[in-house]
């Protein structure tokens, strides 16, 4: 045992302990039964973890950590998130470079630009060099950061989503829904991201609100009048195939069936009826474009309406347009106006068709408005909806169950349910899991190319399973040779790569080894808990019980425990944008792993928690106290006694209290109430060194008698089980104290059971002991308290004797005081005590004089 306690350092000398001695390594021979399976995020790799990260990822690893304790074997992987656009960003600005996958290959030779040059183009194998290469960087940060705060994953289980066993693993279960035609290819509308080059997921947009305006349009009508139109995106007129009414609206009751004609292009179109159209917005008529957004989609299907492009892939207006092919009755001029149009970016035109409106007198106002506009969640720019070819896995006929899955798991907090459930009932396309990017997981096919030329998508090349992983762009198929790519007769490749979330929603199969150690995945799948943030119920959550019906027909794990939001200092959101993002590792090195974790405990599932370094000192005061009173309770259990314990009412009641407060916390904790549980431990605590020790600091200091042997046992029993309580969360702390008197690891102790310290006592003292009296530790610890408050209000030394102490009390109190009496005179310096009845508790506090001390 040390002279001193030091914090400082204690993370390293642990954490390399438990490491070398394998300490949360997975016993795979364990039984099912046994076992506690964590589907543990994996962050994604792309830049640093922020306070937010280390919150959550604590809660789960104060659950796992007494899990353990509980004698299941846990399950607790940890994985990297690498693929997908931010890596990709981050690559591009930290290398300064961008792909082209037309460039050949040249070596990892290659020279990068200097920094804060112009990005240069690379090949697409050099690109996922690179990718590869920062991400490695990345995670060795990452692994520092979770070892430093004392996660207690097993390291021999890291997985990533983008290496080869998830390869494989993504490639074989995506073949898996091809062969089952859960998954099909399209040539359908998606949501297209100008920015990143590729197709995004309804899951990943995020409505911004935006400045815009609205533009009151005239349409001539055939035969004669004319109808006025609402629109934000007059630069869509090129693209009109219809305008829309609703189907009750009066206004319009004679105009639908005939036909508007375009302003500027002359282009006739359908007036239809249908009932999304909003009679009370703008004037309850609107343009029909393909596309605009999702609703000119469904308009765009139910009506059966021609499709005409004007948006090109990076958010221009197409060069040209055959405005002859689209019926105009004036082409020639469709085409001159146009041609002002072409090549601009969709703000830029609209901003130009505005003001040819105006010119030719059809433009009737503008309104000014803040509206709602859809975003990729990481993009800059609007999202089009472009007509493309796109992988789809099919999710909207599984709504209902998807709907009863969600009612089957048990959330933390209940509260969150309904964010999946609403998600769910808000779907309006099936999953786009195709991305046009390089660093992610191939699509796993190749597509035969025709005589002509042509490609044959509809029959696409597949890889046997046990040639997975493939890359097609860069290998050829079986029966194939790699000089018959693009070429009549022989292949292409697929270009594009799964969506993200199509391998991050298969980590319990990555981490449970699914079709490699069936006999591993048994035990652990479905697995107990998948702990995450709220802001990932549509991604991660959804899209991983989507897999697991898909794939098992059921749910992958029993529960969802969900975290709150961290917020700054003043409680505002943390972000980038806003430069109030609190990085965890100096918080870490000012107050120690353990006093983070605190902090992090005292947030409850669902609830939003701000990054309050007072809280951080108060974990750090806890983890000191922890380890000055653990030092000195086992300084004086060291001296060891003698003489058989004798039965002390006071120790008896102390551990009593202390066998109820585990009881309580062990309530807590099985229900997942992780800060509750620390609440009821850490009172305990408080209450046990400011009154306990106190109480029995001169007994166990005094000459060596039965009842100085009972002070010793009871010291040791309520430190073991206080550190024993505690190691879940200040696992470095406890794991220090632990050595000092006992074998091994605290985290390979059991987790302090019912009754457990009145059970060791009464072992001890045997035949000779007595009834607990639980107001025996009451009335000491009343009576204690009024000597401190006299000593404290009159601004006296807490040594300063009491020369007469009147307590008024009933009197099964004053008995209960009577039978530790002794103890309190000599903690108070309590020189004369007396007791009298009464209906209420009172004291009366003389203090000796100050000369006389």
């Amino acid at each position: 045992m040390p002279d001193k306690v030091e914090l400082e350092g204690l993370e390293r000398k642990w954490g390399a302990f438990w490491e070398e001695h394998g300490l949360y390594r997975f016993d795979d021979t364990a039984p099912a039964a046994q076992v506690y399976a964590i589907d543990t995020p994996p962050p994604t790799v792309s830049g640093t973890l922020h306070i937010g990260h280390v919150f959550s990822y604590t809660h789960a690893d104060i659950i796992a950590r007494y899990q353990r304790m509980q004698g299941k074997e846990v399950f607790y992987p940890i994985g990297w998130d690498d693929n997908g656009v931010p890596t990709e960003r981050r690559v591009q600005n930290y290398y300064g470079v961008r792909c082209d996958p037309s460039l050949p290959y040249r070596g990892t030779d290659e020279e990068l630009p200097r920094e804060g040059a112009r990005q240069v183009p690379v090949s697409r194998r050099r690109f996922i060099e690179l990718c590869t290469e920062l991400t490695a960087k990345d995670e060795q940060a990452f692994e520092q950061l979770w070892r430093a705060i004392g996660l207690s994953v097993d390291w021999s289980l890291v997985y990533t989503t983008v290496g080869e066993r998830a390869r494989r693993v993504s490639q074989a279960d995506f073949l898996d829904l091809l062969e089952r035609d859960q998954a099909y290819l399209a040539e359908a509308p998606t949501l297209w991201d100008v920015d990143f080059q590729t197709t995004v997921s309804q899951a990943e947009l995020e409505d911004r609100t935006v400045e815009g305006r609205y533009h009151r349009i005239v349409f001539d009508l055939e035969g004669g009048g004319e109808l006025e139109i609402m629109s934000s995106r007059p630069e869509l007129i090129p693209a009109c195939v219809a305008i829309v009414v609703h189907p009750e609206d009066d206004r319009y009751r004679e105009v639908v069936g005939r036909r508007a004609i375009t302003p500027l292009f002359r282009v006739p179109v359908p007036v239809i009826a249908h009932p999304l159209a909003e009679p009370e917005r703008g004037t309850g008529a609107a343009m029909v474009c393909t596309f605009g957004d999702l609703t000119d989609v469904v308009w765009w299907r139910e009506a059966s309406l021609p499709t005409r492009v004007v948006i090109d892939r990076a958010g221009r207006l197409v060069p040209r347009v055959d405005f002859a092919a689209f019926g105009s009755l004036d082409p020639d001029g469709a085409a001159d106006a146009y041609g002002r149009l072409a090549g601009l970016r969709a703000s830029d035109a609209r901003a130009e068709v505005a003001e040819a409106l105006a010119a030719a007198g059809v433009l009737r106002g503008i309104e000014q408005v803040r509206h709602a506009v859809k975003y990729y969640e990481k993009g800059e720019h609007p999202l089009e909806v472009l007509a493309t070819r796109q992988w789809f896995i099919r999710v909207l006929p599984l709504r209902d169950r998807l709907l009863e899955r969600a009612a089957e798991l048990d959330w933390l907090p209940p509260h969150m349910q309904v964010r999946l459930e609403d998600w769910i009932r808000g779907l309006n396309q099936d999953w786009n899991v195709s991305r046009q990017r390089f660093f992610g997981i191939p699509i796993p096919l190749w597509y035969p190319v025709r005589e002509d030329g042509s490609v044959d998508y509809d029959h696409p090349l597949r890889p046997a399973k046990e040639d997975l992983p493939v890359d097609p762009q860069s290998e050829a198929p079986r029966g194939y040779a790699d000089e018959q790519r693009g070429v009549p007769g022989g292949f292409v490749g697929d270009p594009d790569v799964l969506d993200t979330w199509a391998t991050s929603s298969l980590t319990p199969q990555l981490a449970g080894g699914w079709g490699e150690r069936p006999d591993l995945f048994a035990k652990v799948f479905p697995m107990e808990l998948r702990p995450q943030g709220q802001e990932i119920i549509r991604t991660w959550l959804f899209y991983t019980v989507v897999r697991a019906e898909l794939a098992f027909g059921r749910l992958p794990w029993r529960r969802a425990l969900i975290s709150g939001w961290v917020l700054d200092p003043d409680r505002k959101k943390m972000s980038k944008s806003k430069g109030n993002v609190v990085t965890p590792m100096p918080l870490v090195e000012r107050f120690g792993a353990d006093a983070v974790r605190h902090w992090a405990a005292n947030g409850r599932p669902g609830t939003d928690t701000a990054a309050d370094e007072a809280q951080m000192r108060v974990g750090r005061r806890l983890a000191i106290k922890v380890a000055n009173a653990s030092r000195f309770a086992l300084s004086r259990v060291a001296s060891r006694s003698s003489h058989k314990p004798a039965w002390v009412p006071i120790d008896a009641a102390e551990l009593e209290a202390l066998d109820a407060t585990i009881a309580r916390a062990t309530e807590l904790l099985e229900a997942h109430d992780y800060t509750s549980a620390l609440a009821a431990i850490e009172e305990h605590f408080w209450a046990f060194c400011d009154d306990y020790l106190e109480l029995v600091k001169v007994r166990a200091y005094g000459d060596d008698s039965p009842e100085h042997a009972s002070a010793l046992a009871a010291l040791e029993i309520g430190v073991e089980l206080f550190i024993r309580a505690f190691a879940p969360y200040l696992p470095f702390v406890t794991e220090e104290v632990w050595s000092w008197f006992r074998e091994g690891s605290v985290h390979r102790s059991a987790w302090p059971q019912p009754g457990e310290a009145m059970r060791r006592y009464v072992e001890l003292v045997g035949e000779g002991h007595g009834v607990v009296d639980p107001a025996v530790r009451a009335a000491v610890s009343w009576s204690l308290a009024q000597v401190r408050r006299a000593k404290t209000s009159e601004q006296r030394s807490l040594r300063t004797p009491v020369e007469r102490l009147v307590v008024w009390a009933p009197r099964a109190w004053l008995e209960a005081l009577a039978a530790a009496e002794d103890d309190l005179r000599a903690a108070g310096g309590v020189l004369a005590l007396e007791r009298h009845e009464a209906d209420e508790p009172r004291a009366v506090v003389e203090l000796a004089p100050p000369e006389q001390h």
